[in-house]
């Protein structure tokens, strides 16, 4: 998977079938040095609020992902990078709450999609088709904002 991170371009990876993580985080890896192919891989288990239980949103966690890359530090004496990543991962989650009214995914889909009957309401409601790329979109533009500032 070759992308530029544009919002677009994270919103049809996820219409191509990777989970909301995989799409943002894989889109936005490479501008990081990382490889799509192993950033989608990488978030496989994210999707759905972490592997469908219903907490954070995947695409909030592969953007937080993807701010560890921009801002993290990799060894443990980097505690300034550390802070700085907590700082911005702290403000994206801000405004993706803000936009969205929440940044948990059984908030955002007003269910819960681990179990087959909250995964089917979910899918009837049209909400993967319509309001995950759009959290999806949300996610890389925030992202791209925070991260020119």
């Amino acid at each position: 998977m070759t992308r530029t991170g544009t919002p677009d371009e994270a919103a049809a990876a996820f219409g191509e079938g990777f989970n909301c993580a995989q799409a943002v985080f894989a889109a936005l890896a490479p501008r990081f040095g990382l490889d799509g192919g192993t950033a989608a891989r990488t978030a496989c288990a994210f999707g759905g609020g972490m592997a469908r239980s219903g907490g954070a949103c995947g695409a909030v966690t592969g953007a937080l992902m993807a701010i560890g890359l921009a801002r993290g530090g990799g060894r443990p004496s980097e505690r300034d990078a550390k802070e700085a990543a907590y700082g911005a991962a702290r403000e994206f989650m801000r405004r993706f709450g803000e936009r969205n009214g929440a940044v948990a995914c059984r908030d955002l889909l007003g269910c819960e999609i681990g179990t087959p009957e909250g995964y089917e309401r979910a899918k009837r409601a049209g909400s993967f088709d319509t309001l995950c790329p759009k959290l999806v979109r949300d996610a890389v533009e925030i992202l791209e904002e925070l991260l020119s500032e």
